[in-house]
């Protein structure tokens, strides 16, 4: 009984405790974003596993030299939580929420590197030699086991919902009509765009006509901490880029044409489809999940499988500094105007 409570109580186990939880964490993560931003295009995906990967290695590497992976896990933790503050701080400002909601995944693993190496300096029983195969890989089964097995149940219900998505192959002007809208959306070109801000839409027509010096607002003053120079719902209204879409959908003019408009809120929130229907959801002018009949998912018509969007900007303005995006879940947020992601867009809407 005593060598039990010596190993349930050694720094060497605490460290592996920490350690799994740490990956575990990272792997539920990494699964779920994986199938929700990720599932766009082959190995796509396995971007959303490296932090769970790496921290698995780091772990191992640990486990088996405590001393050299101690500091190596000091290393890290210490670097990447450094990237993940600066990478913040710079998407949509810093504060000490922010702050502090990095630290049980980065910061955390500085804190577990300084207890390895506590480990390693005396004759911890998590690394005593065992003659005994399990008792000498234990720490390896449970370094392994645990994610696995996170990873394996938080994946089972999106790869089901996947699977069937429904996809027909026709990513051209579609209508979308039910659930109180009618509306054609624009084919894939200048009208249905991604990595975009909302000053850029809403801007497109103040000249000098185009995108270019925008992103930021008027005169580059739409920042986490300035808010007058962000776009308004009047400039979205008389220079968002739809109107300056040809009829066709597949150019952008340097004059108004007036055939498209940018979607509001309502409208994207009430086109959600699912197995190629209306999902038959409302918008209840509240950010968060949106009443549905069936949960939406990304699927033709309004959205392509394929691509990296599954959230769309609307002409929504959510205050002076933000405005609504809606995910392809059923979702509305509110985003800062200067935001430009990968998986953000927009897609122009005109009336049959």
């Amino acid at each position: 009984m005593q060598p039990i409570q010596r190993i349930a109580l050694s720094p060497g186990t605490l460290a592996l405790i920490l350690c799994v939880l740490v990956v575990c964490l990272w792997t539920f993560w990494g699964v779920a974003e994986m199938f929700h931003e990720g599932w766009y295009a082959p190995f796509e995906w396995l971007f959303y596993l490296l932090p769970a990967g790496t921290s698995l290695a780091l772990t191992l590497i640990a486990l088996t030299w405590p001393r050299a992976g101690g500091w190596m896990l000091i290393g890290a933790g210490v670097v990447f939580y450094a990237w993940a503050l600066f990478s913040t701080a710079a998407r949509v400002g810093l504060n000490l929420w922010t702050a502090m909601s990095w630290l049980p995944v980065s910061g955390l693993l500085a804190v577990v590197g300084v207890i390895f190496l506590r480990a390693a300096r005396g004759s911890d029983p998590l690394f005593d030699a065992d003659s005994r195969w399990w008792r000498r890989h234990l720490r390896y089964l449970i370094a392994i086991g645990a994610p696995l097995l996170v990873g394996l149940g938080t994946a089972a219900g999106p790869a089901m919902r996947v699977a069937r998505r429904v996809d027909d192959g026709n990513y051209g002007a579609r209508l979308i009509q039910g659930n109180g809208v009618t509306l054609i959306w624009a084919p894939a070109g200048p009208g249905w765009q991604r990595d975009i801000t909302w000053n850029e839409i809403a801007l497109y027509g103040l000249p000098p006509v185009g995108f270019d010096g925008k992103a930021l607002g008027r005169d580059g003053r739409c920042t986490p901490t300035v808010s007058d120079g962000c776009a308004s719902a009047a400039d979205m209204q008389q220079f968002n880029v739809c109107r300056y879409l040809s009829d066709d959908g597949l150019r952008l003019e340097t004059t108004v044409q007036g055939y498209w408009r940018m979607p509001s809120t309502d409208d994207v929130v009430r086109s959600l489809v699912t197995q190629g229907e209306h999902a038959g959801c409302a918008w209840t002018g509240r950010t968060g999940r949106q009443p549905c009949a069936t949960p939406p998912d990304k699927e033709t018509p309004l959205w392509n499988p394929g691509s990296p969007i599954i959230y769309l900007w609307t002409a929504g303005e959510a205050g002076p500094s933000e405005a609504y995006d809606v995910t392809y879940n059923g979702a509305v947020r509110a985003m800062p105007k200067f935001t430009a992601l990968g998986s953000q867009g927009y897609r122009c809407v005109r009336t049959p």
